[in-house]
């Protein structure tokens, strides 16, 4: 199941998103997560926080999908 998740920009950067999404609970939660290789952005991993994500792109966090949309 994809869950959508709404943002009010243009884009935002995979840790914020994290946060946003309330996948995690804090900047350093965020940080974990993404250096052990937990997400996925577009079926890619991805291990920068500062990976700006845009309207329509998947990111997948262990087997959860998320989508952002606006």
């Amino acid at each position: 199941m994809v869950k959508e998740i709404k943002i009010n920009t243009d884009i935002i950067q995979l840790d914020q998103f994290l946060k946003w999404a309330n996948i995690v609970s804090s900047g350093g939660e965020a940080k974990i997560v993404i250096k052990e290789g937990h997400i996925q952005v577009n079926n890619v991993p991805e291990q920068r926080r500062s990976r700006k994500l845009k309207i329509g792109d998947e990111i997948k966090v262990n087997e959860e999908v998320y989508v952002i949309i606006q």
